[in-house]
C-alpha cells in the first residue's frame, strides 16, 4: 500500500497543524450544528492534507555512469538558461540555470554531482518572488559550491521566496556529497539557482519541467 512519507522537516510544523485542527473540530463539535461541524471537518481535512503533500518526501535513486552529468537538485520548472557574471565566489562569466519551485513541487533538494563541499554560507536577504532575476542576489539564500573528482567547481545557491522563510542546507565545508543524498529543504515556494562553467552542455531549456535526483540538466566538460 502507496502512503506520503514526510520530510522530517516537516513533521513538527505537521504535528501542530494536527493539533490545532483537533482542538478546532472539538470546540466546533460541542458549540454548533452538524452541518457547520461537518464544513469545519472537510476544511481541516483539506489544511491538513495540503500541509501532509507540501512536506512529502519521495524516495529517488538514479544511478549515473557518466560522472559529468548533473542531475536536477530540486523539481520545478526552469525559469533560467543563460550567460551571466557570477560575482559572489568566481568572479567571471558563467551559465545559470534556475529552477523555480511552485507551492506544489516537492521541496526536498539533492546533490547534482559526486564530490566536495568546498563552500556552504547562509545570507540574509529579502522574501521576494523568487522567480524573479533580483531574488538570485538580493533574497534570503544559501550558497554552496561543489568540487567534482574532476576539480570542476559549481555553484548552487537555495533561494527563499515570497512565502519561504527557512532555507536548511545540509552541505558543510570539506564533507563530501554524492548524488542521491538530500542537500537541504527550502519550506514554501522557492528556487534553485545553478553555475556551470562555460562550455558546459545544457540539456534543458526555460519552459522544461524537472524531477529532483532524475533529470540530467546537464554535462560538464571533461577536463581529461
Amino acid at each position: 500500500m502507496r502512503y506520503i512519507k514526510i520530510h522530517k522537516e516537516g513533521r513538527t510544523i505537521l504535528g501542530t497543524v494536527l493539533f490545532i485542527l483537533v482542538l478546532l473540530n472539538f470546540y466546533v463539535y460541542t458549540q454548533h450544528n452538524s452541518i457547520i461541524l461537518v464544513i469545519n471537518f472537510i476544511i481541516s481535512f483539506s489544511v491538513f492534507f495540503f500541509f501532509a503533500y507540501f512536506f512529502r518526501n519521495p524516495s529517488r535513486k538514479i544511478k549515473i555512469e557518466d560522472s559529468n552529468l548533473v542531475v536536477a537538485p530540486a523539481d520545478g520548472t526552469i525559469v533560467v538558461v543563460e550567460p551571466v557574471d557570477e560575482f559572489e565566489h568566481f568572479g567571471d562569466k558563467r551559465i545559470q540555470v534556475s529552477i523555480f519551485m511552485s507551492v506544489v513541487n516537492v521541496h526536498a533538494n539533492w546533490y547534482p554531482v559526486n564530490g566536495t563541499v568546498v563552500k556552504s554560507l547562509h545570507h540574509k536577504g529579502r522574501h521576494m518572488a523568487a522567480f524573479l532575476p533580483k531574488s538570485s542576489t538580493e533574497n534570503e539564500r544559501s550558497t554552496v559550491v561543489i568540487e567534482t573528482p574532476d576539480k570542476t567547481q559549481i555553484l548552487l545557491r537555495q533561494i527563499a521566496g515570497a512565502l519561504a522563510r527557512r532555507i536548511v542546507t545540509y552541505a558543510k565545508e570539506g564533507k563530501p556529497c554524492h548524488v542521491n543524498e538530500q542537500m537541504g529543504f527550502i519550506k514554501f515556494g522557492s528556487r534553485v539557482d545553478l553555475f556551470f562553467p562555460l562550455g558546459t552542455e545544457i540539456f534543458v531549456q526555460v519552459g522544461d519541467c524537472t524531477r529532483g535526483n532524475e533529470t540530467i540538466i546537464a554535462r560538464l566538460n571533461d577536463k581529461k
